[in-house]
């Protein structure tokens, strides 16, 4: 059983990587594009995405041992672009918003990031990963900017009403009564084979016991970096029927719990609420939350974690909603045309140089 821990800890908010529930497919894409550099391995709105900043953000995520596969590497890039093109939508939104970054916020966040990590260890691992200080900046900067831009055009326009609460616990008053001790969990599955059924909003699915650990590790990192844990349970968990509900088990009795397997039972009793840990067997590996911790008893709306509770989940839900409202917004207003993508279509998934494909080609 694996903590909270990476390969490489320069603390994940250095890390470029950023949740988001959406696949360039998705973009709304122009039959053709404007000339572009040779580099250039997507245009957004204009704005080249480049290579070397997919590669860099590549470098900085990827698992160092064992070394993967080109295809499995190409699969991670075509996901990090994938991901630059919604990040670089919704920094195109920031001027609009007045939204900005300043030095002294980014160098705080970075010394904050850097501060339980020597030096030497930190120099020798960007030297292993090809990277200079400048680029973890740069990334981090770049997350900062769009968690802002979330924040304001998502987060704080979410509220729920004391009649919206009431009514959420009348309506599900037998949860609320504990006939024992229990947990709230919830869980992000990932298995090393193929699944026949994918119900998470994106399509993912680990195909190889490798493609599973790096992807255990890269939902690892999004979490230290700030993402919800139901967010990334939607966009990736492999279990159908919990992926749709952001991974929400509900409330396991104990009793049912020390019947479980060993790692999974104490990465649940010995864990305090909010804590996230991995769960590894065989190839496969769960992402365990513990939500909640709950002693025996009935609850009523006069107890603060009751209400706390109906609030957050609530607030979850909402929030989901009008963050893949917003996206597909954006998304919809916006010139997109995915170079690489096209490129691995025309050369039918195999890559013989990385090149993208000549701009206006489909």
């Amino acid at each position: 059983m694996d903590g909270m821990s990476i390969a490489f800890r320069p603390h994940t908010a250095l890390l470029l990587v950023f949740a988001t529930a959406a696949l360039a497919g998705a973009c709304r894409s122009t039959p053709s594009a404007p000339p572009v550099s040779a580099d250039a391995w997507a245009v957004v709105n204009g704005r080249e995405i480049k290579r070397d900043e997919v590669e860099k953000a590549y470098r900085r995520t990827a698992q160092v041992e064992p070394v993967p596969s080109e295809d499995e590497a190409m699969a991670a890039k075509l996901a990090l672009l994938n991901e630059f093109i919604v990040q670089e939508l919704l920094l195109g939104k920031a001027p609009a918003l007045k939204i900005a970054l300043t030095d002294a916020e980014l160098d705080k966040a970075y010394a904050d990031a850097r501060k339980d990590i020597p030096e030497e260890a930190f120099q020798q691992e960007l030297t292993r990963r090809n990277l200079t200080a400048a680029d973890m900046r740069e990334g981090l900067r770049r997350d900062m900017l769009v968690q802002k831009v979330l924040e304001q055009e998502v987060v704080s326009k979410v509220s729920v009403s004391d009649q919206e609460i009431t009514d959420f616990f009348n309506a599900n008053r037998s949860q609320f009564n504990r006939p024992e001790e229990a947990y709230r969990i919830a869980q992000i599955a990932i298995t090393p084979v193929p699944d026949p059924e994918i119900a998470n909003r994106t399509g993912d699915d680990a195909k190889t016991p490798q493609e599973a650990t790096q992807k255990a590790q890269m939902l690892m990192e999004r979490l230290k970096q700030g993402a919800q844990f139901g967010d990334l349970a939607a966009d990736f968990s492999e279990d159908p029927q919990s992926a749709p509900r952001g991974g929400d088990l509900g409330f396991m009795p104990v009793s049912a719990l020390k019947q479980a397997p060993p790692a999974l039972r104490d990465a649940v009793l010995k864990s305090k609420p909010g804590t996230v840990t991995t769960v590894s067997n065989n190839g496969a590996h769960t992402l365990v939350l513990v939500i909640a911790h709950e002693p025996a008893g009935q609850r009523d709306l006069g107890t603060p974690q009751v209400r706390e509770a109906i609030t957050q989940t609530l607030r979850g839900r909402r929030e989901q909603v009008l963050r893949a409202a917003y996206l597909s917004a954006i998304r919809n207003d916006a010139d997109v045309v995915n170079l690489l993508a096209a490129r691995l279509v025309e050369s039918q998934g195999k890559v013989p140089s990385l090149a993208p494909a000549a701009p206006g080609k489909p």
